[in-house]
């Protein structure tokens, strides 16, 4: 059965790396790891949140709501949020463009959630 040299000098056969690779299949399709990765960023959630307090949010509000955030990793977070299709963005044809963002009805599932995990935390 042939083997492979590993950088700490162990040899491993090719049915430990089947294990191995078998293991990560499982870990990529991990629902917790998949939330993880949707919410991972820190202001993914709080971004939602905000949003949910009004009908209709532009940039530039949104970064004197949350003023702790960078215009960049603002700019981020809506791309994220937009590809996950819990914000949709409306332009407006004008000058300067008009830009809205508003949570899509997944984005408005998603807010009682938010709500049940910071009460929960609020207790422990």
């Amino acid at each position: 059965m042939p083997q492979k040299l590993i950088p700490n000098h162990r040899t491993i056969n090719s049915k430990q790396l089947l294990k191995k690779e078998e293991k990560n299949s499982i870990i990529e399709i991990c629902p917790v790891r998949n939330v993880i990765a949707r919410f991972g960023n820190k202001w993914a959630l709080l971004v939602v949140l905000v949003i949910s307090e009004h009908e209709c949010v532009r940039f530039n509000e949104l970064c004197r709501l949350i003023p702790d955030v960078s215009s960049r990793v603002l700019s981020g977070t809506f791309k994220t949020l937009e590809a996950d299709a819990l914000v949709a963005r409306k332009v407006y044809p004008t000058v300067p463009p008009k830009v809205e963002y508003r949570l899509t009805d997944i984005g408005r599932s998603l807010v009682p959630l938010i709500a049940q995990l910071t009460e929960w935390r609020r207790q422990t």
